[in-house]
């Protein structure tokens, strides 16, 4: 009984930072579900749907991967937050921004060059003009992406997570009136495919970061000490200690969806069917991540509070509510992907063949739904503590020594087609998700870390 208390008392203030940020991730997600259905209907469904995906994909893979250095701010302005020091927090934001502008021009050049080297990888002759061609395009928004990153995480690390969830809803508005115009040459545009996409995609991440620089601007006023009066200059020590922090929850991302890239490109050596079959059940199982995902970043601020209050006894309650929200959220996931798989592939194709792929994906992806999200909400309370190292070692372990050799095998020695690929990421995802539940028992019963608590100095 006092164990269910203690849930319902912290279920409160947990859920009042996740319910935007839950949103805000299904607005992120959205995007992508927007222009795969927006271009699944051009008259080549399946080779629009496979560009769409391996584009974004190769795009996402490297630029997200390096916003996660980004990540510990997470850590920084939340046990800042938590203990009163709102100057560190602005010093932390500036530091972001800093880290944003010098990595911004790698990242581009990097996108650059996967684009041309696309050829030599062996993807079907079919996918691959437009699927260089949305890169490139969603190359020019690197800058604004990378500056959204840093001001996302300082915002909702002072538990300001309202603009950002305007920002990434009202976004998708922006997003399909763009996909509306551009694809098929509405308002006197011309009739662009999945170009059109791409181009409406800028749009809306050129937006999103003008209205967090607003809100960061807006919420400013009157704040003592603000924004402006801390020092201007780089930080180098802050700097550090966030590339400390960084690095690690970076590498994991890398790791994370570096792999699922890998699985496109290998799943786009097949044929465009397998792809788009591939890109249908990705989106589904991407758009049920997203709610645990929101609930991680809930958790890492809420345990970064607590921390920094120096109460590490309620940061792991808030650890364990989180980690029992998400994981009953996927549990409803699984159920829908078993119960419901081919109405979901017919939301975004009619093609038979397509569709017949996606349900077989979609039963894999049920059957690792809880870990998915007990591992990244584990990771996110993990991230409130300072550790971020944990999710790294058990991603590189178990996806890339044990989950991506084995679906390799099943793919093209076993013959079970993009199936076999999901089938040995599936056991990737077991492992680490039971290997980070243990590690987060450990945390808590050691104190959460409070003792040295990472943000604060």
């Amino acid at each position: 009984m006092a164990a269910l208390d203690s849930f319902r008392r912290e279920c409160k203030p947990l859920l009042a930072l996740a319910w935007p940020l839950v949103l805000a991730e299904l607005g992120w997600m959205a995007m992508g579900i927007i222009d795969t259905i927006m271009v699944g209907r051009l008259p080549d469904s399946a080779t629009a749907i496979g560009a769409v995906s391996l584009g974004g994909i190769l795009f996402y893979t490297t630029t997200i991967s390096a916003s996660c250095l980004l990540l510990g701010l997470d850590t920084v302005v939340s046990q800042a937050y938590g203990a009163g020091r709102i100057a560190d927090c602005h010093r932390a934001l500036w530091s972001g921004l800093y880290l944003s502008l010098a990595l911004a021009p790698v990242i581009t050049l990097i996108n650059m060059a996967m684009t041309a080297g696309l050829a030599r990888f062996g993807v079907n002759p079919a996918v691959l003009p437009q699927a260089a061609a949305y890169t490139r395009i969603l190359n020019w928004g690197t800058l604004p992406l990378m500056l959204y990153f840093a001001l996302r995480r300082y915002l909702q690390g002072i538990g300001l997570v309202q603009p950002v969830m305007f920002a990434l809803v009202s976004a998708n508005a922006i997003n399909l009136f763009g996909n509306w115009v551009l694809i098929y040459g509405r308002l006197g545009f011309p009739a662009m495919g999945t170009d059109g996409s791409a181009w409406a995609t800028l749009a809306a991440r050129i937006y999103m970061a003008g209205m967090l620089i607003a809100s960061v601007l807006y919420y400013d006023r009157g704040r003592a000490p603000g924004l402006f009066h801390v020092q201007l200059a780089p930080d180098w020590p802050g700097l550090a200690r966030l590339v400390k922090l960084g690095l690690p929850a970076g590498a994991q991302v890398v790791l994370e969806i570096g792999v699922f890239g890998l699985a496109t490109a290998l799943i786009a050596r097949l044929d465009a069917v397998s792809l788009a079959g591939h890109q249908i059940a990705l989106n589904m199982a991407s758009l049920s991540f997203m709610v645990p995902l929101g609930i991680s970043s809930a958790a890492a601020v809420r345990v970064g509070h607590l921390i920094g209050q120096r109460d590490p006894a309620a940061a792991g309650r808030a650890g364990w509510s989180a980690l029992a929200c998400g994981v009953a959220f996927m549990g409803i996931a699984a159920i829908a992907f078993l119960a419901i798989p081919e109405p979901i592939a017919r939301i975004y194709t009619a093609d038979p063949a397509v569709i017949k792929v996606s349900v077989t994906l979609l039963a894999i992806a049920a059957a690792f739904q809880l870990f998915d999200g007990c591992q990244v909400v584990v990771s996110g309370a993990l991230r409130g503590t300072g550790n971020t190292r944990a999710p790294m070692w058990c991603n590189l372990l178990f996806y890339w020594f044990v989950g991506l050799p084995l679906g390799m095998w099943l793919c093209f020695r076993a013959n079970w087609g993009a199936a076999g690929i999901w089938t040995g990421l599936c056991c990737g995802l077991v492992l680490i998700g039971s290997a980070l539940l243990v590690v987060w028992r450990q945390t808590v019963i050691q104190g959460c870390g409070a003792v040295h608590p990472a943000g604060l100095r």
